[in-house]
This record gives C-alpha cells, structure tokens and sequence, in this order.
C-alpha cells in the first residue's frame, strides 16, 4: 500500500480524506495557503507545506508547487479531493509524470468528460440519454440569442468547464440571454479557466438525480444506487439524499447500467459520478438525460457511504494502488436513508448573501462514530480520528444482538474542516460543515437532521442553518415532492423563518421566562447587599410572536397563561444552548442569546425575539415610543464583502426600479446589484475594482 498521501485541497474534503488515510496506517501530507496556515487540515496532517497567498490561483491550482511538496515530502500519491485541481486532466498527467499516483481517474477519462460539450457527444455515442441542445462553441451574445431561440425558451446556460453551481444561468427570454451569458462566461474563465459556453434546453419540474460509479483499473465496474440532489438553490445543492424517494428499483437499474456504460465507453476507474436530469412529470420514471459526468469525488458523498456501509475514500485508494474491487453489483445493496444538509456561511434572511468572519463559536452537535465493518475488507462508514474499536461499531453493520432487528437509532456525522476561532475567508467555498445523518427510515433520517441542526451552535458569519430545518420540516419536502425549482416555489418572497405553531410559541415563552428567572436569581446572590430572603421575580410577561404569554416560575414547575406546562428546562445563565424535555420522548434544543428587553430564541428553523418584562412593569410598555428605521433606499448598498466588478451607470444617468446597477463578486459567484427605485444617479462612492465591505454605499439616487 501506498506510504504517505498528500491531498492536494483544503478545510472540510482534506481532513475527510485524512481520516481514512490514518486508519489505514498512511501518513498525510497537507498543503496550505497563507488563508489556511492554522487551519484543522493542516494541524491533522503529519506534515504541511505552504503553497502561497490566499487567493486560489496563486496556491491551491497551483500544480507545480504541489507537484513539488510531494517530491520535498516523498508522497507517493496524490488525492486532489473535489474542486480545485481534482477534474484537471494536465493535473492527472503530470502526477503521472512525476512517478506519483494520483488518487482518482485516468487522464483521458478527465478530459473526456470535464469538456461538458464533448462528454454530451461521447454519451450520446454511448447509447446514453442525453438533453436537447447546442453543443458547439458560441461566439458572442447575439449568436446566443439566436441558438436560444432556435432550441425554445426556458435555456440553461452553462460554462463548458463549471460545476458546483458555478458558471450556470436560466433564461427565460432573449434579455437573460443578453444580461447573462457574459457573466457565465467570466464565471466560468474565473473559477475554471475556461470561458466556453453551452446551450441546452431547461427541462422544466426537474429532478437532478445521481449514479455513483466505482470503478477499477482491471475493467470492473459497479454503480452504488442514486443520490437525489433536487433541492437546490441557483444550481448548487443544499439538501442531498440516499436513496431517492422518485426513483424506483427499474429506474435505478436503467439509470445504473447507463452510468457504466458511458464509464465503460472512457475507460474509466476509481470514483464518479454521473448527473442525470429527470422530468418530474413523468409518471413512467423512464424521461431522464444525461447532465454530466464528475470526475472526481462528489461533496455528497458520505450518503453513499450510509447506506452502502462503504468508505469511497478508502476504495479510490485501493483503486490507486491497482487492487481489485472486493465486491460486484449484485452485493451492492441499500441499507436505511441518509440525508446530508450543507451547513453554508450565508444568510438566509438577507436573500442568502455570503457572510464571511471570524467563527467566535463553532460547537456541531454530538455524533456517533461509525466504524469498520468486521463483514469485507473495505466495507467501511466513517471513522473518527482513527479510532478502532470493536465493541463501538456501527449497529447497521456489527451483526450480533447489540445491532439486531428492530434498531431504530439515529446516526449524526459531521464532515468539517473548521474549528472555533477560525476564519470564513471571502477566497474559498463558503460551506462551513456537511450534516449527515442515517437512520432506517427517511422519515427519521429527517426527524434526526432537525434534532442535529438545533443543536448546531454557530456565532459570527451568518448561517443558513434555520433555512435548513425550515427544508427539513417543509410538508412538500417530506412527501418527497421534489424538483430543482422546489427552493424558489416554495419561498418565491425569499426566507422570513419557519412557521411556528402555537404550542412551540407557549414552550419558547417558558423557556425565556425561566431563563429571566434564573438571570434574575444569579443578579441578586451576585450582588448580596439585599440580603437572600430576597426572592427573584416569578411572574412575567413574555411577548413573543406577536402574542403576550402570562408565565409564572416556580419550584412546583411553570404555567402559561395559567395552564401548567410539562416542560423540564436545563440552563445556568451563560448557557446558549438550553435543552428541555417535554414529556418522555420530545427534547427541544433552543440556541438562545439576550437581547435589550429579553432574548433572540432560536430553534426548529426560526429566530424568535421574546421580550420578558416582569408582570408588574409589562402594562408600560405599551407607552414606548417605537423607533422608526430611516429610509435607506436611495442607497446601493453593498450586501456583502466582495469586489466590485463593475458598474453600468454613472452620475447624472437616469435609471428605473429593477434596473441593473452594478456587479459584486464574492465566493466565485457574480451578483447583479438593481435599483430599488427610479430616479437619477447623484453621486458614485465606489470604482469598478474596488474591494467592498459590507454595507459600504457604492452609489446614491436622488
């Protein structure tokens, strides 16, 4: 087996591979830009090489410089995880020029697939569905207007190089052509390094479903069941699954076999995935198309690993190395559902902007570590900092009593590459963490995903964990009634937090109230010139939701609006996570935090601000005056931190409400900023080229 692996990548995918690499007595290599210097990665690696500054192209794809850590440190293979250098077929071949193994699929089968044009012909050729469209190159935007006409609205644009979301963009007339596809070509060259762009038609209530392929270097290949990755917001998965709850065992077989197919037809070995795109009209299950190829391990790889008990790390090592798989399709089966949530550093309640800073509490909920299997050498879940034990195996896979029929706990992993104190840097992808959990049930994989995401404590970049649990408890989503659009259908006036019924609203006054009570008795044993006969206030005032609750606290339990409540709560001032138990079975996790008159109580996919007032002084309150926050619409206002690529007006222009502004790019992505309102330009605060922070005006309207 091979000795020492570096992995050519960062944060979350590096320490992911890091794991596996360690059980299997493989020492680790880290690279690292100036950004990353103290990051997780780098401090679990056995050793780290600094590449350079912190902008990508001068580190992470820079294959030179990791061609020559590998040398320094004598790694004798490469893993280059997901993004970055990992689909770069000249990536692939120098490896292989430098007698170093890379951890991943032949070069050939790279570039067969990474060209999205070519890979479409070559499927085509391969007896694969594959979408209508334009799969020459384009030269401008009128010749886009034309091929988009000519294929019928709605289009999808894309950079023939992107992924991840990344260089996409619907159009639904000829003016999304004309804003877009000079975007998606920038997108593209910025983030790939290639600025082609190809047309294909938008197939409408779509679902995005996904065949993971393995394959080795002696011609066996094998698909390991689908991931349902509809639910998606401007192209890039939120919420991924295993199996999906559309797919059925005839799909899956006619989707699979298609799968190795094409990877048969590129000579294609290690880990893939082919994307598919299936009409979520058809009854039949059988309209489905070919999207693309990925080479390379995808993000949502671990709900795979759930129900397969496979460690696909581990297996693109073997691969590597030259093994054979130890296993064949008819030993491929599917064990409970698992569903992964991707935990982002952005904000829901401000039209999902980036938010970037420093992480000043990062605390995941707890999890269960899930070991080797004792069944076959490679039929592996996820382990955790290279433990081995026995006796903690994995329920799903120990095959004695402990684990026997009728096993209905929940498993919780966290894939992350983060730690408290660490930086959100605006360079990188901003997903902060992968939630996955497993269960028997899909149902319960979902129960369990919003237990975990209450429990998952995060201060300092906003984050989309409440829009996550919102997902989790939406009534479509739990039906399975999925398509790429569910996201915008669902929220078309953007993201204001789950609804929440009128019980959580009685138990979340409780739960503030009792905290009041608690502050308040700290207060006064803190201060002692009262003397201790003093009792805290008791009865209060709790606003919350719009609704005033009437909560009394005491030592034979609490009542609201004077009906006693089964509620056990937890909490020492100080504490931001309070945990209370309601009757035997139920448990709410509440993230609390104060506020002027109370507290900002989160939980179940919503923020919720209480104010606790002592009863006596609660009738006041009405005679306060409400302040009112001064008209900011004049204003182009910079949302987030980013570069300011360009601006389409200047003083003295006159410009109509929704009318482009300006573009901010931040993460990879480019953001058309428009005016909230007609008038004309005053005066520009900001250049293109600028760097921006957040809230920095770039413009005035008069």
């Amino acid at each position: 087996m091979f000795k020492k692996i570096l992995v050519a990548n960062r944060g979350e995918i590096a320490c992911r591979v890091f794991r596996t690499a360690k059980r299997m007595g493989i020492k680790t290599v880290a690279v690292y830009s100036d950004a990353d210097a103290r990051s997780p990665h780098v401090l679990m690696a056995d050793e780290a090489v600094r590449l350079g500054p912190a902008p990508a192209a001068e580190s992470y794809l820079k294959a030179e410089l990791i061609l020559l850590a590998a040398k320094e440190t004598g790694a004798d293979c490469i893993h280059p995880g997901y993004g970055f250098l990992s689909e770069r077929e000249s990536f692939a071949r120098a490896c292989a020029d430098a007698g170093i193994a890379f951890v991943g699929p032949p070069p050939n089968a790279i570039a067969a697939m990474g060209d999205k044009i070519e890979s479409k012909k070559l499927a085509k050729q391969a007896g694969v569905n594959v979408v209508p469209g334009y799969l020459g190159e384009i030269a401008d935007t009128d010749e886009a207007v034309r091929i988009a006409s000519d294929i019928g609205y709605p289009v999808m644009m894309k950079a023939s190089a992107g992924g991840g979301g990344k260089g996409m963009r619907l159009a639904w007339s000829e003016q999304d052509v004309r804003e877009g596809f000079e975007a998606t070509k920038r997108e593209g060259l910025a983030s790939f390094g290639d600025d082609r762009v190809f047309i294909e038609k938008f197939i409408e209530s779509p679902r995005h479903i996904e065949i993971q392929v393995l394959g080795d270097q002696h011609g066996n290949i094998v698909y390991l069941n689908e991931r349902e990755c509809s639910v998606q917001r401007r192209h890039q998965k939120v919420v991924e699954e295993a199996p999906s709850p559309f797919v059925t065992p005839k799909m899956r077989a006619a989707m699979g076999e298609q799968a190795v197919a094409l990877a048969r037809a590129v000579g294609y070995y290690s880990a893939g995935t082919v994307e598919l795109i299936v009409s979520g009209a058809d009854t039949t299950g059988e309209s489905f198309y070919f999207l693309e190829m990925n080479t390379r391990l995808q993000v949502e790889h671990p709900v795979t690993e759930e129900i397969t008990g496979l460690d696909l790390v581990e297996q693109m090592i073997r691969v590597a190395y030259g093994e054979r798989l130890a296993f064949g399709q008819a030993d491929v089966g599917i064990n409970g559902w698992s569903v992964e949530n991707r935990v982002y550093a952005e904000d829901p309640y401000r039209g999902f902007l980036p938010s970037i800073g420093r992480l000043v509490r990062y605390n995941p909920p707890e999890t269960t570590a899930l070991l080797s299997s004792p069944r076959r050498r490679g039929s592996i879940t996820h382990v955790v900092d290279g433990a081995a034990d026995a006796a903690s195996l994995d329920p799903r896979l120990r095959g004695d009593d402990e684990g026997g029929e009728g096993e209905t706990n929940a498993i919780v992993r966290v894939d992350d590459g983060v730690a408290e104190g660490g930086e959100v840097s605006m360079f990188y992808d901003p997903m902060i963490a992968k939630l996955i959990t497993w269960a028997p049930t899909r149902e319960a994989a979902i129960d369990a995903q919003i237990a975990a995401l209450d429990a998952f404590e995060i201060e300092g970049p906003g984050t989309n964990i409440d829009f996550l649990s919102a997902l989790m408890q939406h009534p479509r989503f739990r039906e399975g009634r999925l398509t790429t659009g569910f996201i915008a259908e669902e929220y078309p006036e953007g993201f204001h937090g789950a609804p929440a019924s009128d019980g959580l609203l009685r138990e979340l006054a409780a739960v503030a109230a009792f905290a009041a009570t608690a502050q308040a008795d700290r207060a006064r044993r803190v201060d002692g010139q009262l003397g201790h006969r003093l009792r805290p206030p008791a009865d209060w005032t709790v606003r919350i939701g719009g609704v005033d609750h009437a909560v009394s606290v005491s030592t034979d339990g609490i009542t609201v609006d004077g009906a006693p409540l089964e509620i056990g709560i937890e909490y020492t001032p100080g504490d931001r996570l309070i945990e209370a138990e309601l009757g035997e079975d139920e448990r709410l996790s509440v993230r609390i935090a104060p506020t002027r008159s109370g507290f900002r109580l989160t939980t179940r996919g919503a923020s919720h601000v209480a104010r606790v007032l002592p009863a006596h002084v609660a009738p006041f309150a009405q005679h306060l005056i409400e302040k009112v926050p001064p008209d900011l619409s004049r204003f182009l206002i910079a949302p987030m931190p980013g570069l300011l690529v360009r601006l389409d007006v200047a003083a003295g222009d006159k410009v109509e409400a929704g009318q482009p502004l300006a573009v901010v790019e931040a993460m990879k992505m480019e953001n058309i900023l428009r005016a909230e309102k007609s008038g004309t330009v005053k005066v520009l605060s900001a250049a293109a080229g600028d760097s921006l922070s957040v809230d920095q005006v770039i413009l005035e309207i008069e």
